[in-house]
């Protein structure tokens, strides 16, 4: 098994944990930003002191990979990048929205036929979003949603769909459909990387530090909808 420093600075919360062999042993969250610059390099500092103290080396650093916040994505990836090269470490590349299924798979009943559809902000009407199987498998691959009643029609006739994220609660009654279900207070944190990241590390899927770049939500613009399955 593993121990990785996960980072997680997608939206305006700040939030670093630490884990062990599957699972979260050290974690600090800030929810008053967007202060990513402020916070994120005292997390750090305490998490790795924490992981010190306790005689537990480091083998890889997770951060969120996007979509999200330009400024925090930037500063995430910055401080991920920055530890592996001074501890040389491994860099594991989390997608945001797959994390934000985390904490709903982990915490709620859902039914055998029900579709995840996380979303981010983008403003107005338009949102950041995919749409995944509980398996966590794409049925449809992250794009730019202008959200309107017929955007995810193809899905709601045929499952229950819950909405969640920061661009979920404003595309309800827009939607309007007897299957979109709303899950709120749901938010990407570093403690719910940990079964992505592990998985990503024992499938050795590492990102080469010196070339990776966060998916900022700028470079999903000129994408249209495409459905995988």
């Amino acid at each position: 098994m593993s121990c990785i420093l996960n980072i997680e600075t997608s939206t305006d919360v700040c939030s670093v944990a630490v884990s062990e062999n599957g699972a979260c042993i050290y974690k600090d969250e800030d929810h008053s930003g967007p202060n990513h610059a402020e916070k994120l390099g005292v997390f750090v500092d305490e998490a790795m002191s924490f992981t010190d103290n306790h005689a537990i080396p480091f083998d890889a650093v997770a951060v969120s990979s996007g979509p999200g916040s330009y400024t925090g994505l930037r500063i995430g990836a910055s401080m991920a990048k920055g530890i592996c090269y001074a501890r040389d470490l491994k860099l594991i590349a989390v997608p945001t929205l797959e994390l934000l299924c985390m904490p709903v798979l982990l915490r709620h009943e859902l039914p055998d036929d029900a579709l995840l559809c996380p979303m981010i902000d983008a403003r107005r009407m338009e949102v950041y979003a995919a749409v995944y199987d509980r398996a966590l498998r794409p049925v449809r691959q992250t794009m730019a949603d202008v959200v309107d009643e017929n955007t995810y029609r193809e899905y709601l006739d045929q499952h229950p769909v819950y909405f969640f994220g920061n661009g979920a609660a404003k595309c309800m009654d827009i939607i309007g459909h007897p299957n979109a279900r709303l899950i709120p207070g749901i938010e990407p944190l570093a403690k719910y990387m940990f079964p992505l990241a592990e998985k990503r590390f024992l499938n050795e899927q590492f990102e080469d530090v010196a070339y990776f770049v966060p998916n900022y939500l700028k470079d999903f613009v000129a994408l249209k909808p495409k459905k995988l399955l």
